[in-house]
């Protein structure tokens, strides 16, 4: 069972690296490739909370689980986002 604070510190990883990835998606969405290492960046970003949250998954009770599967799904919709914008 994980604590209630491994989950808080997921979802807050989880939560910067989303706020950050969008960030450099606006970015990328206006100036093409004037910001390519941070784009980079917030991508790879999005992958360790990605693998951060699927391994506390393997701990979480059922309502922690509901919460953490919702946050998967941001992150990667935002990952799809990203990867399909031509920049």
């Amino acid at each position: 069972m994980a604590t209630r604070q491994s989950i808080d510190d997921c979802l807050l990883h989880c939560e910067e690296a989303i706020d950050f990835a969008e960030s450099q998606y606006k970015e990328a969405s206006l100036q093409e490739h004037n910001n390519a290492e941070e784009f980079a960046s917030a991508q790879q970003e999005l992958e360790k909370a990605f693998l951060e949250l699927e391994k506390i998954l393997n701990y979480a009770t059922e309502e922690q689980e509901d919460l953490l599967q919702r946050k998967r799904i941001q992150i990667q919709t935002m990952q799809n986002k990203m990867t399909l914008l031509k920049h």
